[in-house]
């Protein structure tokens, strides 16, 4: 090989592709900010009022934790009949759209364009909706988050086993099981870690969620907390924010310590 075929290999690849890139997320950003009225100037504009409420809400009304307490409990309680509700539900339609499960492309198909269609819908409006049909309440927001859970939770767990190891279901299959004993003992015990872990992760962001629920009439605490705003009592509505961060840590922390132990 020439001295110039050399140069020509080694010849450091051309910028083009990386500038053009840039150039376009640029623009993205730009078209974005203009049509959305964001900007630095609004932002920094928008710092004093900020800092009028914070001082309002200093020092917190520690003596409204009474009435804050039993509704921060139905946010938690709601949280988790909606997790173990949809949790349930994710399983047989997990297993449908599993490619290596089910083989027909006629079940899971529709099945995983259900799930598509259930991840569309935010929260918020599966909460808005069910508003409408049972009313202000704590149902409302069990059913959305219900909802919510069952389209993350089956997504991940069929993602899952389609991803288990093949040899052990091969295997099951050369010595004759049928379908049950295929997955109840070749698809369940490469999966159940993984399940739960992903069920304590949908649990700790529908706390959260259920907290922003009560926002549109889906009980918990943010009716409370939509009861301060309006009423202007950033104190109180700044104890509703500390308690709910803390009760978030301390579920994150302990479900965290749990998917370490069985991941």
């Amino acid at each position: 090989m020439t001295g110039p075929e050399r140069r020509d290999i080694l010849k450091k690849p051309s910028n083009a592709k990386s500038y053009m890139t840039t150039l376009v997320l640029i623009f993205l950003l730009w078209w974005s900010a203009d049509k959305t009225d964001s900007s630095i100037a609004t932002l920094i504009n928008g710092f004093p009022e900020m800092g009028k409420l914070l001082v309002e809400m200093v020092p917190p009304d520690w003596s409204y934790i009474d009435v804050v307490w039993k509704p921060m409990m139905e946010t938690i309680q709601m949280a988790v009949i909606g997790t173990t509700l949809g949790g349930l539900v994710a399983i047989p339609i997990a297993l449908l759209a599993a490619g290596n499960v089910t083989r027909s492309p006629w079940i899971y198909h529709p099945a995983r364009i259900i799930l598509n269609l259930i991840r569309t819908i935010p929260e918020l409006l599966f909460a808005g909706l069910f508003v409408a049909i049972f009313g202000i309440g704590a149902m409302p927001g069990v059913l959305a988050l219900a909802f919510f859970s069952f389209g993350l939770i089956a997504k991940l767990t069929y993602e899952s086993i389609e991803a288990v190891d093949p040899g052990p279901l091969e295997a099951m299959t050369a010595v004759g099981a049928n379908k049950l004993q295929w997955i109840h003992f070749g698809v369940v015990p490469q999966v159940a870690a993984q399940y739960i872990a992903y069920f304590l992760y949908t649990f700790e962001v529908n706390v959260r969620a259920a907290a922003v629920l009560g926002l549109v009439g889906a009980g918990g605490i943010g009716l409370t907390l939509d009861r301060t705003l309006q009423q202007f009592r950033y104190d109180r509505s700044a104890l509703i924010i500390i308690l709910t961060l803390a009760i978030v840590l301390l579920i994150d922390f302990v479900s965290t310590k749990i998917r370490e132990r069985l991941l």
